[in-house]
């Protein structure tokens, strides 16, 4: 990332009611026949978060602020969880070692990149996961769970790397489970605080957007 990345999370207490989701881009192209050209601008979504609801306390104010500054506003990325994706399955499920496909081994291949794939029986879309919880990622392969010993997962790009002897072998499926956060910077260049009363006060938004690592 051309201007750095600190890998530290955005405090989880004040993100339980930020506001925001996936964003796609798509030009449309009203045609004289009446119908529609659509074209997609981005290849992925990118995500967009409002984290300001959250605050409450002048305490809450302060550590944002103090967040702001040590990421030196816009300039440095950071890690976000998103309030309801955050998990390689559904919300409330638990994280299991077959909820997501990587590829198939060829007996080579020791190193897979984690994806997460949201679909319906007419489409779906591959997400990248580049920034995993550490500690969170199980893997398996065929099905079969694998030890922590066998693979290694780099917190910093979501790159599973397997050991010497675990190897997935030609045509054997490799799936994992995972937590993971989004990968962010401050949308914004300035922090307006408004003390509305005695010890206690709001930031109206603290907008955040996802950026690619």
């Amino acid at each position: 990332m051309s201007n750095g990345f600190h890998e530290v999370r955005f405090p989880l207490r004040l993100s339980l009611s930020t506001s925001g989701g996936p964003v796609r881009r798509t030009d449309i192209v009203n045609l004289s026949n009446g119908r529609e050209s659509r074209n997609s601008r981005w290849r992925d979504a990118r995500r967009s978060y409002d984290a300001g609801s959250g605050l409450r306390s002048v305490a809450d104010l302060y550590e944002v602020l103090e967040f702001f500054e040590a990421r030196s506003g816009e300039l440095y990325g950071f890690r976000f969880r998103d309030p309801i994706d955050w998990t390689s399955g559904r919300p409330g499920a638990a994280v299991t070692a077959g909820d997501q496909p990587l590829g198939s081994g060829d007996g080579l291949n020791a190193s897979f990149p984690l994806a997460k794939t949201y679909g319906d029986p007419a489409a779906s879309s591959i997400r990248d996961i580049t920034k995993p919880v550490a500690g969170s990622v199980v893997v398996a392969v065929d099905g079969i769970a694998q030890p922590p010993s066998a693979f290694y997962c780099d917190a910093a790009t979501g790159i599973v790397t397997f050991a010497a002897g675990h190897i997935p072998p030609s045509g054997a499926g490799v799936t994992a489970g995972f937590e993971f956060d989004v990968p962010v910077r401050f949308a914004t260049g300035r922090i307006d605080v408004n003390l509305s009363a005695f010890n206690a006060g709001r930031i109206p938004t603290i907008p955040l957007t996802e950026i690619i690592p």
